[in-house]
């Protein structure tokens, strides 16, 4: 019978530490009890990983890995003929990878940890799970905004698109209990990501026309 997750030494130390810092924060949590809880050698940090640090910074990469695997940022993005319907595709993907049911929970309370105070690690991981989404929505935009659209346009463009999925993660609690007609099911995510394309593709053509 082959190994499932976590049935390795690294993914055994990678799922508890994962759940330790989301738990505890960086700090607090140290290599003897996440050695101790995940059953491993109090070295065995250092001999996979390279260290805390080293592992921390993992952790976060592993956390963008899972949701870019699931859900690549250009999925669906082959079956879109228009600009209109890439902006679509990405962001059915993207509000897919933030509603995720099935993401352990630890994911979106250590995300949270990060998003109040952004570490050198998460910079990093950032950096190398979000550039493809980031470089694919900067081109999309630019095709609806036209080539002349300035840096500093399609800068504002990404952070309010990317806002607006943003909200209904962070928010997801208090929309269930005030917003009872939005939909945050994989379901429904199709209706969401149209209503938030567009309101977008509105904004993007008005201010496009000077209007």
């Amino acid at each position: 019978m082959g190994k499932g997750k976590g049935d390795t030494t690294p993914e055994r130390i990678l799922e508890t530490a994962g759940r330790m810092f989301a738990e505890n924060g960086f700090r607090a949590t140290t290599v003897r009890e996440i050695c101790a809880r995940a059953g491993a050698n109090v070295a065995a940090v250092n001999y996979h990983f390279g260290g805390k640090r080293k592992l921390y910074a993992e952790v976060l990469s592993s956390i963008f890995r899972y949701a870019m695997t699931k859900y690549p940022a250009d999925l669906g993005q082959e079956a879109a003929e228009t600009p209109d319907e890439r902006l679509a595709a990405f962001v059915g993907a993207f509000l897919l990878r933030l509603l995720d049911p099935d993401q352990p929970a630890w994911h979106r309370g250590l995300l949270a940890r990060e998003m109040a105070e952004p570490s050198e690690a998460m910079r990093s991981a950032v950096a190398q799970g979000i550039r493809r989404g980031h470089d694919l929505l900067r081109d999309i935009l630019v095709d609806l905004l036209g080539r002349r659209a300035g840096g500093e346009r399609v800068e504002l463009c990404i952070a309010s698109i990317a806002g607006q999925c943003l909200f209904y993660q962070r928010g997801r609690h208090m929309i269930s209990r005030v917003l009872r007609h939005i939909d945050l099911t994989p379901e429904g995510v199709g209706r969401l990501a149209r209503h938030i394309t567009d309101f977008s593709l509105r904004g993007l053509r008005g201010g496009r026309n000077g209007k």
